[in-house]
């Protein structure tokens, strides 16, 4: 006996769809970085590895949702922008906020978080969905580096990319 295996140029249609579900954190607007770590920090600051997120915003600041992207090991996360602006594209978000855990306790950028921002900066510019700021939490203290506290959202601004095809 065959089986008839469907036909090989057959093309399956596939939907995705967001289902809202009830809010886990705030319905408050963000708009500082006090604000981001009051809905996060104490949470993310109990992880064992690294943890990278984003806060998707409405353009009122009003968090939208919350989307891990990615879970990494002790002292690594693996970040990829499609995982970031996925979430903010079928959010609808108007901005977003990234945050990640550092286990070590310690909430210093990295030479690589400083990479990665100017990445997703660089990308949310061409999106028309602005980062607006990078939330390090510290592991164990809960304790947070903010890149726009910090004035260095204001220089990856200034350094952003003006051609997508320099480089």
């Amino acid at each position: 006996m065959s089986r008839v295996m469907g036909n090989p140029n057959e093309i399956r249609v596939v939907n995705i769809r967001m289902v809202r579900e009830p809010s886990l954190y705030s319905e408050t607007p963000v708009s500082t970085p006090q604000d981001v770590m009051e809905v996060i920090a104490k949470e993310f600051a109990t992880y064992d590895r690294e943890v990278f997120g984003v806060l998707n915003l409405k353009s009122n600041g009003q968090i939208i949702n919350m989307n891990i992207c990615s879970i990494g090991t002790l002292n690594a996360s693996m970040v990829n922008g499609r995982e970031v602006f996925k979430s903010a594209i079928l959010s609808n978000a108007g901005s977003f906020i990234c945050f990640h855990v550092h286990p070590s306790g310690c909430p210093e950028p990295s030479e690589e978080d400083k990479t990665v921002t100017q990445k997703l900066a660089t990308a949310g510019k061409y999106l028309d969905i602005p980062l607006l700021d990078h939330c390090i939490i510290a592991g164990g203290t809960g304790e947070m580096y903010s890149f726009k506290a910090n004035g260095l959202m204001d220089e990856i601004r200034q350094n952003m990319r003006t051609d997508i095809c320099e480089r």
